[in-house]
């Protein structure tokens, strides 16, 4: 079976290709992490690790802020489809399956005329603005909550739940005792991330209080890369600080997913964004952590996402638009002092590590049906 992966939302992408045997794998993704910005993505790093071929599709990208790179990106839109047309023909995949995000809309619309069978899988807990677009031309689709039933045609959705990662599963089925070797302090481990991409509002408030965590945790810190400097800034923080406190700060732009598993399954405490895939594998995990959402993301789900957490008894939630440096200190000192006290409320495992073979279930029942 021929499979062209549409990414975008890398994570579950790279569950579901970790999980199939024997079959032939293209992707679709972003080559670079940001409109005009000329750093590698996460993605493209990724998949050639896999040695997957990696087609590239520079289409336009629904933007919620206007820059100057807005009207370029819009204009790309024709070119996205003639550049979808042309990789699908020079493919020939059995099924199409997409993760959402705005490199899908070309790519499942023109298989949908080029009677290609496609499948798209909502993480999120309603709708996201690629998969509201595609819902019609998509011929099954998988939703990874209950309540997003409602928002896709019934006869053709199917619950498969989200897609954990091989080695999430296995951290926690062995967890790994003790904390990391470089850690000599009595100390407990704080992770701090802002996602592939990074954050800069994250790395700004941490930055203001950096001496002061170090007085109470050990700490990595994933800074991501952009224009903003942000690592080169803190590594030139880092080497100010008193050795005993240098000792305990380390910093990196990117991690790669299994470091991101062994660090998770190490940490006592995480600060992060709120992403469903991060949420749902602090939830696996039972990891407490302190979550900051984006204010602008989509129908404010990042808010929402973080409630699932702190509903299950494992977060708490910072507002970005007046979260100061001295608030982020005095929570993840509170936290720190009661992290016993951060324990999941629910009986059983919220999360199900079957998703990724239910999706892989309907690539095959749909290609199978595929017309020729």
């Amino acid at each position: 079976m021929k499979i062209l992966i549409i990414g975008g939302h890398l994570t579950p992408a790279l569950c579901v290709i970790e999980n199939l045997k024997n079959e032939e794998v293209f992707y679709i993704g972003r080559k670079h992490a940001l409109e005009g910005d000329s750093a590698l993505s996460l993605e493209y790093q990724t998949i050639n690790k896999f040695k997957i071929p990696f087609y590239e599709i520079k289409t336009a990208r629904f933007q919620r802020k206007i820059t100057r790179y807005t009207l370029f990106s819009f204009l790309k839109f024709p070119a996205g489809f003639l550049q979808a047309v042309k990789i699908l023909k020079q493919t020939k995949p059995d099924v199409v399956v997409g993760f959402g995000g705005y490199v899908s809309i070309p790519v499942i619309i023109s298989a949908y005329f080029l009677k290609i069978p496609s499948v798209i899988h909502e993480q999120t807990l309603e709708i996201g603005f690629a998969n509201r677009i595609l819902s019609p031309f998509a011929t099954k689709i998988c939703i990874s909550w209950q309540s997003s039933f409602k928002f896709f045609p019934k006869s053709k959705t199917i619950l498969t739940g989200l897609p954990i990662k091989k080695d999430i599963i296995s951290a926690k089925k062995s967890p790994k005792k003790g904390s990391n070797e470089k850690q000599k302090q009595d100390l407990p481990f704080l992770y701090i991330t802002g996602g592939s991409l990074g954050s800069h509002k994250i790395n700004n408030l941490v930055e203001e209080i950096i001496p002061k965590l170090l007085n109470n945790f050990y700490i990595l810190h994933q800074t991501g890369e952009s224009g903003f400097k942000d690592y080169e800034k803190l590594i030139d923080l880092k080497n100010s600080l008193k050795e005993e406190l240098s000792k305990r700060y380390e910093i990196t732009r990117f991690l790669q997913s299994k470091d991101v598993t062994n660090i998770l399954s190490k940490a006592d405490l995480v600060v992060s964004r709120s992403g469903i895939n991060t949420v749902t594998e602090l939830l696996f995990l039972q990891k407490p952590a302190f979550l900051i959402p984006i204010h602008f993301s989509q129908k404010n789900e990042q808010f929402k996402n973080a409630l699932i957490l702190k509903d299950a008894g494992l977060g708490e939630i910072g507002d970005e638009k007046i979260l100061s440096p001295q608030d982020l200190l005095d929570k993840l000192l509170y936290m720190r002092k009661n992290l016993h006290s951060y324990k999941i409320k629910f009986p059983k495992d919220l999360m199900d590590d079957k998703a990724s073979l239910r999706i892989i279930n309907v690539l095959k029942d749909v290609a199978g049906k595929k017309k020729t």
